[in-house]
C-alpha cells in the first residue's frame, strides 16, 4: 500500500513540484496552501506524513506542528518542516515541538525524497519495537523490558540515565533531538539543570557503546542536539 503524504505550503508551485516528483516515485499526494486546510484535511483523512512549510497565512507551521503533536488523533504522523530560513533557532523550535526533520528552501527533490523515506522507515521501526520490546542498532541490542543493553552479545554496563539518554535516542533513530528536548525527556519537565548534563552524559554513552571515534553512533549537530545514525 502507496503512503499518502499531505503536502502544505503557500507556494502552489512548490506543492506541485513535490506533488509530481513524489507521485512519480510511487506516494499518494495531496497539497493544501494555508493553516485551516491543514485542519480540514488531517480532520478527514489519514496520512503517514506531513511536509509542513513554516511560512503560512492564517496558522503558521510552528502553529500547525503543535496542534498536531497535542492531538491524540494525529500525534503520531511524522512531520517534515520546510522553511526558506536557515537560522538555526526555527529548526531547534520545530524539533522541540516534535517535528521528525527539517529541509531548508532550495532543496533538491531528491534529498527530499531520501528524507521522506529515512522518516517513514523510522516510523514503521517504531511500531515494530513497540511490538518486540527490544531495539535493534547495528550491533547493539536495548531490551525495554529487562532494562539491559549488549552489544555484540555482551551486557554494556549502564546507568539508569545513561540507558534512558540511549533509548530515547535509539527511539527517534536518525531524528535531531535538541539538548533541551534530550534534558525534558530524561530528566524530567521539573529539571533545573543545564544542558551540558546531556552533553556530559553523550560523552560516556559514546566511551561505552562505541568502538572508536570515527564510527561515531551518536552524531553531534552544530548548535542544535545529538542525532543516533
Amino acid at each position: 500500500m502507496s503512503e499518502k503524504i499531505l503536502v502544505v505550503d503557500d507556494e502552489e508551485h512548490i506543492v506541485e513540484l513535490i506533488k509530481y516528483n513524489l507521485e512519480s516515485n510511487g506516494f499518494i499526494v495531496r497539497g493544501v496552501y494555508n493553516g485551516s486546510e491543514v485542519i480540514k484535511a488531517i480532520n478527514l483523512e489519514k496520512f503517514d506524513l506531513i511536509i509542513l512549510d513554516i511560512m503560512l497565512p492564517e496558522i503558521d507551521g510552528i502553529e500547525l506542528c503543535k496542534l498536531i503533536k497535542r492531538d491524540p488523533n494525529t500525534a503520531d504522523i511524522p512531520i517534515i518542516m520546510l522553511t526558506a530560513k536557515s537560522s538555526e533557532m526555527d529548526k531547534v523550535i520545530g524539533l522541540e515541538l516534535g517535528a521528525d526533520d527539517y529541509i531548508t528552501k532550495p532543496f533538491s527533490i531528491r534529498e527530499l525524497i531520501a528524507r521522506i523515506k529515512a522518516v517513514l522507515r523510522r516510523s514503521s521501526d517504531k511500531k515494530e519495537y513497540l511490538i518486540s520490546g527490544k531495539i535493534q542498532v547495528d550491533d547493539i541490542t536495548i531490551d525495554l523490558e529487562k532494562h539491559e543493553v549488549t552489544k555484540g552479545g555482551n551486557i554494556v554496563d549502564l546507568t539508569f540515565k545513561e540507558f534512558e539518554l540511549l533509548k530515547i535516542l535509539a527511539e527517534n533513530r536518525g531524528k535531531v533531538l535538541s539538548r533541551n528536548m534530550l534534558l525534558d525527556m530524561v530528566w524530567g519537565y521539573d529539571y533545573f539543570g543545564e544542558t551540558r548534563t546531556v552533553d556530559v552524559h553523550v560523552r560516556n554513552l559514546r566511551r561505552k557503546i562505541e568502538d572508536d571515534e570515527k564510527s561515531s553512533k551518536i552524531e553531534t549537530i552544530r548548535g542544535i542536539g545529538y542525532k543516533l545514525k
